[in-house]
């Protein structure tokens, strides 16, 4: 009797140990189960580790090239004067001396010290100081700023300094991962996570004019601090660096904007090699393509671009042939569609290089090969050793020597090559050796073309022709 009452315990045991390994090997080969609709129905779902987000490596690979850039600023601050001061005018100026220090991110990009961060960031500075993840501190020179997309260029004598590397913001897809990494609070080595909420985002400066129209927008986390930092992709690469937000408060609010590599690459690349960013303009103002142009236009169905509503003369597109009304369709074979697309094309670009532009025109297809001009057809290209310059369709070379001698000049710069932009315009023709600018002397391309390119308006030219003869002309920028 015992020995089958143990035999039959022993029986329930071994069957319920089985029934615990059934459904344990069940349930782990298929992670959830769940029933549905009126009459149960068995549902199984196989989830990945790979399909999570996993951001440790770009965490950890990324942080240490990120470094705090704190700027001290110095000024002159009013102060009341005495009774003394103010009837007899003696005493110290009626002035104090003021600091203050502001504080953000920066990106190091290459291993020899050199690091992006934002234009407002070092706007104004004094002093420049940047400390990196190791919590070492170096004194930084500012080698260039570019208020325009924002960025600024710092260099800070090391070696050897971690890098993060470039990846490319136009492979960047929507709700694409992407971590924010920066300084925001004096709180050094901070990340959030977020993922790309869009791309060609456009947003207005205080003064209500638009300055990038090209900017990535995430939803990780960006507060005051973050300016400068880095915004990278779960692979630990560079996509953008972190520009601004959206709040009405001034602190993160669920928006945020970061300037993207293909823009950084280029303006970075200039300010190391011209101090300034040579920017390129295609000459033409443009409009989302909406139903009713696109009806206008003869175009039926579902078809992207962007419309030439009007295009400038003797800009780059008006010499191309493209007219008002077109439908721009590619650049460089790449899609556009809509005008900040087409910005941010085009600010990769330097002047007179040349780009092939895909349009739409009464219905028939057209491809344009276009070359891009300087900023307002004003400033093309200047050779880095500062003896040649391109601007408004002239070539500029400093004056021979045996040419100044004949002229009895200290120095000037000859117009060696000429065709349709503002200096024709103008009447200036070729050959003119160009001795002042705006009454100041000049006596190399370089400083024509440092001179022309902070002009806002107009210049007057005045030169001496081979001849001897002495022109003024005056001309637009």
């Amino acid at each position: 009797m015992k020995r089958n009452l143990l035999f039959l315990l022993l029986s329930v045991i071994l069957s319920a140990l089985c029934a615990v390994l059934v459904s344990k090997y069940y349930i782990s080969s298929h992670r959830y189960v769940y029933l549905e609709g009126e009459r149960p129905s068995l549902r199984s779902v196989e989830f990945v580790d790979r399909d999570f987000p996993d951001f440790t490596y770009a965490a950890e690979s990324s942080v240490a090239g990120v470094v705090q850039v704190k700027v001290l600023k110095r000024s002159e601050a009013p102060r009341e004067a005495t009774i003394l001061e103010h009837f007899f005018g003696y005493g110290t100026p009626y002035t104090l001396p003021r600091e203050s220090v502001n504080s953000g991110s920066g990106v190091i990009i290459s291993p020899d010290g050199y690091i992006v961060t934002n234009n407002h960031v070092v706007e104004g500075a004094s002093e420049t100081v940047v400390t990196l993840d190791n919590n070492k501190s170096f004194k930084a020179r500012i080698v260039g700023t570019d208020p325009v997309t924002d960025i600024a260029l710092l260099k800070v004598e090391s070696e050897n300094l971690p890098v993060i590397p470039m990846g490319s913001s136009d492979s960047l897809r929507l709700g694409e991962w992407v971590l924010a990494i920066g300084s925001p609070y004096d709180l050094r080595s901070t990340i959030t996570a977020g993922i790309v909420s869009a791309k060609g985002r456009s947003l207005p400066d205080m003064s209500g004019e638009f300055k990038i129209e090209s900017f990535i927008q995430t939803d990780a986390a960006v507060n005051p601090g973050n300016s400068g930092g880095a915004l990278v992709n779960t692979k630990g690469e560079l996509v953008g660096i972190n520009t601004a937000i959206k709040s009405n408060t001034g602190s993160y609010a669920g928006y945020s904007f970061a300037v993207p590599t293909a823009i950084v690459q280029k303006v970075v690349a200039d300010l190391k090699e011209y101090g300034t960013v040579q920017r390129a303009m295609l000459g033409i103002s443009m409009q989302e393509l909406t139903d009713n142009l696109a009806k206008s236009a003869g175009i039926e169905g579902n078809f992207s671009g962007v419309y030439v509503a009007e295009v400038q003369s003797g800009g780059a597109a008006d010499i191309a042939g493209i007219k008002s009304g077109d439908i721009i369709m590619s650049i460089d074979s790449i899609l556009v569609k809509s005008p900040s697309d087409i910005q941010e094309k085009i600010n990769a670009y330097r002047p007179n290089d040349n780009i092939s532009i895909t349009l739409l025109r009464n219905g028939e297809v057209k491809t344009l090969q276009v070359q891009l001009q300087g900023r307002g057809s004003t400033i093309a290209v200047a050779s880095p050793d500062g003896k040649r310059a391109e601007m408004m369709g002239a070539v500029l070379e400093n004056a021979p020597s045996d040419l100044l001698n004949r002229l009895r000049l200290k120095g000037g710069v000859q117009i060696t090559s000429l065709k349709k932009g503002k200096f024709k315009d103008a009447g200036i023709k070729e050959g003119l050796v160009i001795t002042h600018i705006n009454q100041v002397p000049v006596a190399s391309a370089e400083e024509v073309f440092s001179i022309i390119s902070k002009a806002r308006r107009s210049v007057l030219v005045e030169g001496v022709y081979p001849n001897g003869s002495v022109y003024y002309y005056g001309v637009g920028v």
